[in-house]
């Protein structure tokens, strides 16, 4: 009776062979082979169930209950296949998943799911270390703490620890055009609180060369990591090595004797911009890496949602490089503090377009040194950005594609609207630091929506193409 139900429920999958002979290995048994046609050989069932009664009671019957269960899942699969109950939470399982068995597929991270849920892991957790080093710069940079120190050094050094130590710091600090011109006065407690800000903003830069290059060197060591991905990681480190290079660079900038004296000591917009596109580049590269390590393959049940997530490429990827000009081009208002004029919304001041846009020579120089032109061209971007992408949105309403490629453009297109409210708060409100720091937030959290709908829309391997049916079966 036994045999029989085994027999049945074994022929419904032909699956289910190699998961029993992996099992089967473990406790002593003839490897049990099943042909594509999901049958055994009259060879193998002999063998397979003259064993069974040489086993302990208890192990029988807890191989028959592996057996059931393995049936019983079988028969879930098989009753529940081309049906969409998918949540975008588990695109990254589904996608690797599916991946695993195709011929041709390259991974970047070797050793199997258990590896690249671990290497996926820690590049999450880097990339959202570098996020967070984003919003503690734009929380220095608008508590006006990021000249606080004088100096630096690569390898960081310990904080002041006594009162003399504190002494000599604000010393040196007194020396520089920011306290003459702006801070003159200030006291000891104040300077203590922009000292602590910069100091964090330093050495939790260098905690994260810590927590990257550890990981790094043990997963190297283990075999992980393939020599493209290591490349891609290696690229990404020494940018990362660089920041602290372009951080100092851009500070220093900032210690220097401005051209007039009723000119407020601040950091050259090149340089600040340099530095946060920089940060910018290596959380995309991150975040990027990342979900192509756990998810090699994008979320396709169709051939149908294929064709559709095609399109939407087509018009995603000028909109993702919109965003980022756009999140570049704040930079530049941060620079020259333009967010502290023109404080109202639509007119900049009385006007739409203020008359001295291009009062600097050459003409250049004032798209990116000029107070009104750089926030009016933020402001122009930022509408062109949430009209891309409500045209995003729009266009792509009725193709047939994912759900999931489907709720992310919603969410992308809620998050726009989001930022712009954001923005247009911080200026009414003549920038505070609460809002402030949301609005450099949520920049790169649209970015982060933008650089995930395009890696859901790749394409997919041949390989999986060859085994999507035409249509998604639904519900």
């Amino acid at each position: 009776m036994l045999e029989s139900r085994l027999i049945s429920i074994l022929r419904r999958n032909k699956d289910l062979g190699h998961k029993i002979s992996s099992n089967l290995g473990r406790w002593g048994f003839t490897a049990i082979k099943i042909s594509n046609e999901a049958s055994f050989s009259i060879l193998n069932q002999h063998r397979l169930f003259s064993t069974i009664p040489k086993i302990h009671p208890i192990s029988r019957s807890s191989i028959a209950r592996t057996f059931i269960n393995y049936g019983l899942r079988s028969f879930h699969h098989l009753n529940h296949k081309g049906v969409h109950r998918m949540s975008f939470r588990k695109i990254s399982t589904v996608a690797a998943s599916v991946a695993e068995n195709k011929e041709g597929l390259k991974f970047l991270v070797t050793a199997g799911p258990h590896a690249r849920k671990m290497v996926g892991i820690w590049l999450f957790a880097s990339a959202a270390w570098v996020f967070s080093m984003v919003v503690l710069g734009g929380v220095t940079r608008l508590t006006r703490s990021g000249l606080s120190m004088t100096d630096w050094k690569f390898t960081g050094s310990l904080p002041p620890l006594t009162d003399e130590d504190w002494l000599i710091e604000f010393e040196k600090y007194k020396q520089s055009p920011e306290y003459k011109r702006v801070n003159k006065g200030m006291n000891i407690e104040d300077f203590k609180f922009i000292y602590w800000m910069e100091y964090a903003h330093r050495m939790w830069g260098r905690a994260l060369g810590i927590m990257f290059a550890l990981p790094f060197s043990y997963f190297l060591r283990k075999g992980y990591i393939t020599v493209r991905l290591g490349l891609r990681l290696s690229g990404l480190f020494a940018l990362g090595a660089g920041q602290g290079l372009i951080g100092w660079w851009m500070v220093k900038s900032g210690l220097e004797e401005p051209p007039s004296e009723y000119v407020e000591p601040r950091v050259s917009p090149y340089r600040l911009a340099a530095h946060l596109t920089s940060a910018f580049a290596i959380y995309c590269g991150l975040f990027w890496t990342a979900l192509s390590v756990v998810m090699p393959e994008p979320p396709a049940e169709s051939l149908a949602y294929v064709r559709g997530a095609a399109k939407v490429k087509r018009l995603a990827l000028p909109v993702g490089i919109l965003v980022g000009i756009t999140a570049i081009s704040g930079a530049f208002v941060a620079g020259n503090d333009a967010g502290r004029a023109f404080n109202t919304f639509p007119k900049m001041g009385d006007t739409w377009i203020p008359d001295d846009i291009f009062s600097m020579k050459p003409i250049m120089r004032n798209f990116f040194e000029n107070t009104a032109t750089v926030q009016l061209d933020h402001r122009i971007l930022a509408a062109a950005t949430l009209a891309a992408i409500g045209g995003l949105w729009w266009s792509t309403r009725k193709l047939d594609m994912h759900p999931a490629v489907r709720h992310l453009i919603g969410s992308t297109m809620g998050m726009a609207a989001l930022q712009v409210t954001l923005g247009i708060s911080t200026l009414l409100s003549y920038v505070p630091v609460s809002l402030g720091t949301a609005h450099q937030a949520g920049a790169l959290t649209l970015l982060t929506f933008m650089i995930l709908l395009n890696h859901t829309v790749r394409r997919p391997s041949p390989s999986l193409l060859k085994t999507l049916p035409s249509v998604a079966k639904m519900i």
